[in-house]
């Protein structure tokens, strides 16, 4: 399977909103379900405000679609995919060296360091 780079800023968007841990956890707590706000946050540990502005971006990134039952929101992924494509995405993860990982991304140029200091 190719990846099709007619749509950069759709790929480059999607990605985007999947590099945060947080979000990466509550999608993974969806999986297949629907959950509502209070269990993600039950389920995560973290706090309701920030439960909902990751809910918010991944919703808005149309990772997620919503629907209301009574007085609660209920939240799903709207491609089950996904899950499928984090799973292969963690197993390449999986097989890269620590090393790798702890280098920075990004080096400050060492005036940039005596500038902001």
């Amino acid at each position: 399977m190719s990846v099709d780079l007619n749509q950069p800023r759709k790929l480059k968007t999607l990605f985007q909103r999947l590099a945060d841990a947080n979000r990466l956890r509550i999608i993974n707590y969806i999986g297949d379900q629907e959950r509502s706000v209070n269990e993600i946050v039950q389920a995560t540990g973290l706090s309701q405000p920030l439960v909902s502005h990751h809910l918010k971006s991944l919703r808005e990134g149309q990772i997620l679609e919503t629907h209301r039952n009574g007085p609660f929101i209920y939240h799903r992924l709207k491609d089950p995919r996904l899950l499928d494509a984090l799973g292969l995405f963690s197993e390449i993860a999986s097989s890269l060296s620590e090393v790798e990982w702890a280098k920075p991304m990004f080096h400050c140029p060492p005036m940039w360091k005596k500038r902001f200091r």
